[in-house]
């Protein structure tokens, strides 16, 4: 039978070989911490136009070791409420809750440059994987975690609680943090927004680091990396690629209906000057979502199974719709706002600066708007005023009986974000 700790130490080899896992604490939490006990009660294996249960309990010891020790990222829930253990078969879904895989879990870990006496809020317990490992070194009063879906989080408080660390976990949502807990030294979210909520910020100490992933498309995203300063204003890069699921409260309804309807009425027509194939790309699609916040990149078939291809912002009623007759392409807008005449001339500006990556990225965020730049070119510059709530969502905590001190925990992400 597979020794799971021969597993762990396996795979931690992989991750310092490949660059990703280099502190030596972090390399003894993932030689320490069982992920397997994470997975339960199963995962769902990706199997082209279905997903595939499988449960611990159902499955030959060691191949269930080695699932759990992959370097996969592994589905944990379908459609927001289905386990592998209540599908008896191949099934279809959306997935909303996962353990993404060790070495993005590791990447963002030590991205946070983490310290003995650190205090860390995670938005997104998933799992509760990633909450474990940073536990096993800053200790269990030390980790605050939030988490949306209170099936998710009681999984993960159980299997939190089952390896030995009763630490602070909240069913929320998490763009609001958690301001009982607060201040923080740092700040990790592991699913996907559209600009960094400023409750996390006001609930990060001056100097301290909050990190996450900014976009909301399901690629074209960054991860955003910002120092807290004296002020209340947050300064930082987008340190390179990410992916992660959106959050709940922030994804967007995909566009449906009768698409031609929705491009009926065009206001302009002319000739594109970039392909808009390029938002197919990582860098332009980011871009895009600068220029444009709200807007959506749409792929579509007519009825002969020509491709289709459009930008929608629903919110603002707006469209783009790209025509190419073999040869060029072109573009009809309609709607209050020319979509495409915002993206296509920050892609412009773009390549005339030599196409720079996601890492020239800056970003300052502040309680008024988030600030975007690369560079010093005006035409690289973008500026997203904060629209504010006016209403919040009561918060739902529970105590676990046996926690080292007075307070509030249970189970608790901000949205299905994996860990």
């Amino acid at each position: 039978m597979t020794d799971p700790a021969s597993e762990r130490r396996r795979m931690a080899t992989v991750l310092v070989n490949e660059g990703v896992l280099k502190s030596p604490w972090l390399r003894t939490a993932v030689e320490t911490v069982p992920r397997e006990r994470f997975l339960r009660p199963g995962v769902f294996l990706d199997e082209g136009r279905t997903w595939r249960p499988v449960t611990a309990a159902g499955t030959d010891p060691d191949e269930w070791m080695k699932i759990a020790y992959s370097v996969d990222t592994l589905t944990t829930q379908l459609d927001g409420h289905l386990t592998a253990d209540q599908a008896g078969g191949p099934v279809a879904g959306v997935p909303t809750s996962s353990s993404t895989d060790p070495a993005t879990v590791v990447g963002m870990i030590e991205a946070l440059d983490l310290a003995a006496g650190h205090r860390v809020l995670e938005i997104g317990t998933g799992t509760g994987y990633s909450a474990a490992l940073m536990c096993h070194y800053l200790g269990e009063d030390h980790v605050t975690t939030v988490e949306v879906d209170p099936q998710v989080a009681a999984r993960a408080d159980a299997a939190l609680e089952a390896v030995g660390f009763s630490t602070w976990t909240v069913t929320g949502d998490g763009l609001l943090g958690h301001p009982n807990r607060a201040p923080y030294d740092r700040v990790i979210a592991t699913c996907a927004v559209r600009r960094i909520p400023y409750a996390w910020i006001r609930q990060t100490k001056p100097g301290g680091v909050v990190l996450g992933t900014v976009g909301s498309w399901p690629w074209g995203t960054g991860l955003a990396k910002l120092t807290v300063g004296d002020d209340g204003i947050a300064d930082g890069v987008i340190v390179g690629r990410s992916s992660f699921m959106q959050a709940r409260a922030q994804t967007m309804a995909p566009v449906a209906g009768d698409l031609s309807a929705r491009t009926a009425y065009a206001d302009s027509r002319r000739r594109t000057r970039v392909s808009p194939l390029v938002l197919e790309e990582w860098m332009p699609a980011f871009l895009a979502q600068l220029a444009a916040p709200g807007v959506q990149f749409v792929r579509a078939t007519d009825g002969n199974g020509s491709p289709l291809r459009y930008l929608f912002d629903p919110e603002k009623e707006s469209f783009a719709e790209f025509l190419h007759d073999g040869k060029n392409w072109t573009v009809r807008q309609g709607g209050p706002v020319a979509l495409w005449d915002d993206v296509e001339r920050s892609l412009v500006a773009w390549q005339d600066a030599g196409a720079p990556e996601i890492d020239s990225v800056r970003l300052r965020v502040t309680p008024e708007s988030h600030r975007y730049g690369i560079g010093h070119a005006p035409s690289l510059r973008w500026e997203h005023r904060i629209a504010r709530p006016t209403t919040l969502r009561p918060w739902t905590t529970n105590r676990s009986p046996d926690g080292p001190s007075a307070g509030m925990r249970g189970s608790g992400s901000s949205a299905p974000c994996p860990s």
